[in-house]
């Protein structure tokens, strides 16, 4: 019905055309400048008087503009010029098959009746300071960045890639990517915007992108940050909660997903061309069929178009964000072989995704609480979660089983249960997991010198969660040169005295770890804090291999930020010198830097944090 309305308009809308064709060119650019006409001659004033002398009252002449001679234009020529308009518009018109296959964001564009924003003016916002953490919430100075230069902001945020190793160095960027800031100089709050939660995506943290992408209006989105939007609503198997850019903005990628998502939104609205384009792109797809099925299979579910979907993973070689989402929000189950070849980006996305089943959110988090993406209490409360439900078997109801334990009985037997969560002693992120996970209980453990030998881990423990005070109350137990005391020279908020040569050198000799990286991350954690003299940490720092004068690019970067004071610069610096998936590509002499700046520019607290990751994990 609509489209013959639509066409049986289209003659009218020619006829009108012919009358008078309307210039797309703004008021005045296709207008003849008027030919100049002569100044009226001047008139005598009129002097007859009435009786009792007063003036007779002059009479008002009518203004008349003058209308352009357009006697030299032929019939011909007119009636040319007006059927060439009307033939221009008709070839606007979609044909009848195209119209079946649009949605009514597409007619409405054709007929210019598509909004260009979705909320009203008074609503919108401004995108002079975008994020979700303002200084009194924990979150940097807005302009701390306004001095600098938008090519420099720009190479040091494209050039993170990823995940750090550093945990506290994580929560630290996470922290200074998602406040609210005002942009450099010379670029965009948009662009500013799309390149922190483009590097949110790329760390693990999908929500927090999202939360930053929607501080700024859909209307403005430019096409960087519809970029990060996409991934970040994907990631999080939020696949509605982009349907406004995806309606304001349909047209902004080409690409099957967005089509196929384009699909899903018209779907959720209601319309059954939503899932005709599902259709259309799956007919056209080379190759697996899954993204469209998948697609098919989640747009009937937020629909009123209902579809018997079969999902058949056997021609499927490669598993995508956009297909484990969509499998996940759905309930279908993805084969084991595609999320173990996928690596670790779909064992942060299981961590974060609600839909994923507690057992996988469990043997995701082995990733994602070493990495910072989950904090000790959220891990608690997932194995909490495990301990409740009865049909939950094997190993992580065991640990959840464990873990009551490191809470309730007689130390010992708590202390017992935290060795056996525990495990394996090694430089896994799941080994140091398990630390974050005891954090609390270990904080709840009655200090016993029967338990020094656990010092060092429980003291680390305590540490991963940022539970100082508590770790500090171990250190009557704690052996001069053992690795609780080294933890705790660098993570404890305050030291008596600086740390002695002799106290290092006991702590080098009793080393163990792989070229002695530990006493390597000690020495430079302790220059860094200045916590030894600087002549003895420079002497210990040559007996052990490496320089802490030596200079690059980026140590002098990263000490100019901190000279000045700019704690949001630092820590995307920090980001950028602490790529990586494990410490062992982390070297002494760019810790020494990073601990030195945080510390000097007033984040003490978590360079402390992150020393002491470092001595542990090392």
């Amino acid at each position: 019905m609509f489209v013959a309305a639509l066409l049986a308009a289209a003659p009218v809308v020619a006829l009108s055309a012919q009358d008078g064709p309307e210039s797309l060119l703004p008021p005045g650019f296709d207008d003849p400048a008027p030919a100049p006409t002569p100044a009226p001659a001047p008139r005598p004033t009129p002097t007859s008087t009435q009786g009792g002398g007063q003036s007779a009252p002059s009479v008002s002449q009518p203004v008349v503009q003058q209308v352009p001679d357009n006697s030299s234009a032929t019939p011909t020529t007119a009636s040319s010029s007006r059927a060439d308009a009307a033939r221009r518009l008709l070839e606007r018109l979609p044909s009848l098959d195209e119209l079946e296959d649009m949605d009514t964001d597409e007619i409405d564009e054709i007929l210019g009746l598509k909004p260009t924003f979705d909320i009203p003016d008074a609503a919108r916002r401004s995108t002079d300071v975008v994020g979700i953490l303002a200084p009194s919430e924990g979150g940097m100075r807005e302009n701390s960045l306004g001095n600098y230069k938008a090519l420099f902001v720009r190479r040091i945020l494209e050039g993170t890639k990823g995940a750090l190793v550093s945990r506290w160095g994580h929560i630290l960027a996470r922290r200074a990517l998602a406040s609210r800031l005002a942009a450099p100089e010379g670029m965009e709050g948009v662009e500013f915007a799309a390149l922190r939660a483009g590097l949110l995506n790329r760390m693990g943290e999908a929500p927090i992108a999202r939360a930053v992408v929607q501080e700024v209006d859909s209307a403005d989105y430019s096409p960087a940050l519809i970029a990060s939007a996409f991934d970040s609503y994907v990631s999080t198997g939020d696949f509605t909660g982009a349907c406004p850019m995806v309606r304001l903005h349909g047209r902004a990628r080409e690409d099957r997903e967005w089509e196929l998502l384009r699909g899903i939104c018209s779907s959720f609205s209601g319309e059954s061309s939503g899932m005709d384009r599902i259709e259309q792109q799956r007919r056209r797809s080379e190759g697996t069929q899954i993204d469209s099925l998948l697609a098919q299979k989640y747009a009937g579910s937020v629909g009123s178009t209902r579809r018997a979907v079969t999902l058949e993973w056997d021609d499927v070689d490669e598993l995508t964000v956009w297909r484990y989402a969509l499998a996940t929000a759905t309930g279908a189950e993805v084969p084991a072989s595609l999320v173990d070849a996928g690596g670790a980006t779909y064992q942060r996305l299981a961590a974060i995704l609600p839909a994923v089943p507690l057992v996988q959110r469990a043997r995701a988090a082995d990733m994602a609480a070493g990495e910072g993406v989950l904090s000790s209490t959220a891990l608690v409360d997932l194995y909490s979660q495990i301990y409740s439900d009865p049909e939950i078997d094997g190993e992580e109801a065991s640990r959840a089983s464990l873990l009551r334990e490191a809470y309730v009985g007689e130390p010992e037997e708590r202390l017992a249960a935290m060795r056996d969560i525990w495990g394996e002693k090694d430089l896994s992120k799941r080994f140091y997991t398990r630390l974050v996970m005891t954090a609390y209980a270990a904080a709840r453990l009655p200090i016993d010198p029967a338990f020094e030998a656990d010092a060092g881990l429980l003291i680390g423990a305590m540490m991963a969660a940022g539970l100082d005070a508590n770790a500090v109350r171990w250190g009557s137990t704690v052996q001069t040169g053992s690795l609780g005391w080294g933890v705790l020279m660098v993570g404890s908020p305050a030291l008596s005295e600086t740390v002695s040569e002799s106290a290092v050198r006991t702590f080098m000799d009793e080393d163990e770890s792989t070229s002695q990286r530990r006493s390597q991350f000690l020495v430079a954690s302790l220059a860094g804090l200045g916590r030894m003299a600087p002549d003895k940490s420079n002497e210990l720092s040559g007996v052990l291999g490496f320089d802490l004068g030596r200079e690059t690019r980026w140590t002098r970067a990263i000490d100019l930020a901190a000279s000045r004071k700019n704690q949001v610069l630092v820590t995307y610096l920090m980001a950028l010198g602490m790529q990586g998936d494990s410490w062992s590509q982390m070297t002494p002499v760019h810790l020494y830097h990073i601990v030195k700046a945080l510390n000097e520019v007033g984040l003490g607290a978590e360079a402390r944090m992150i020393a002491a990751e470092a001595v542990t994990r090392a």
